[in-house]
């Protein structure tokens, strides 16, 4: 029983940041149009990134690729990318967690400065990701499974790139101020136990 009750909680907090990823992709965006297809500046990835620092990578790479990807399915421009948004926004939190909690095990410290410097070393590393990969399997995705022309499907890819970029920049600032302000407030909850080495699930 005491095991479904922790996993009800981790459930309902992974919702409560997909919802904060939905709500910051669909409404905090800046569409930039290109041909027939589109890409954005935003700060959904933050959410993404901020959920993997606070629950884990598995978690936080769930609520983003939920989150993102019915944003994808309720925008008509984004809706056909929607699969791939799953995929790498899953990945992103994957590779923060990896390296916050699995390499670094910044739960295991009360050293703030620490903590800062790896929570921002472990988005640049998921978010380094995406500014790779977002483009490149765009690029490939649109081509091959879209069946666009090759020259519209580059231009995206180019274009894409530099917004990616300065989502990664802006998401990376803002997950450090966010992560540090909420980290006190979370371990007086007891969502977070420093010095234990975990995330406390319920």
């Amino acid at each position: 029983m005491e095991r479904r009750n922790e996993t009800v909680v981790k459930l309902a907090q992974t919702a409560l940041m997909a919802a904060l990823c939905f709500v910051s992709f669909t409404y905090l965006q800046i569409k930039i149009p290109v041909g027939d297809g589109a890409t954005s500046i935003h700060i959904g990835n933050a959410f993404c990134v901020l959920g993997a620092l606070i629950l884990g990578g598995w978690y936080g790479g769930l609520a983003g690729a939920i989150g993102m990807s019915i944003a994808d399915i309720l925008d008509p421009v984004y809706i056909v990318e929607a699969p791939k948004t799953f995929v790498l926004k899953l990945c992103i939190g994957l590779i923060v967690g990896l390296v916050a909690h699995r390499f670094a095990k910044i739960n295991e410290s009360t050293d703030r400065k620490y903590v800062l410097r790896w929570s921002i070393i472990a988005s640049i590393a998921g978010l380094g990701f995406n500014v790779i990969a977002d483009p490149l399997v765009g690029y490939f995705y649109k081509q091959f499974i879209l069946g666009q022309p090759q020259e519209m499907a580059a231009t995206l890819a180019k274009i894409g790139t530099a917004a990616t970029f300065i989502n990664a920049v802006v998401s990376t600032v803002l997950v450090g101020v966010l992560y540090m302000a909420l980290r006190p407030v979370l371990m007086k909850t007891g969502m977070i136990h420093a010095g234990t080495g975990r995330v406390k699930e319920a």
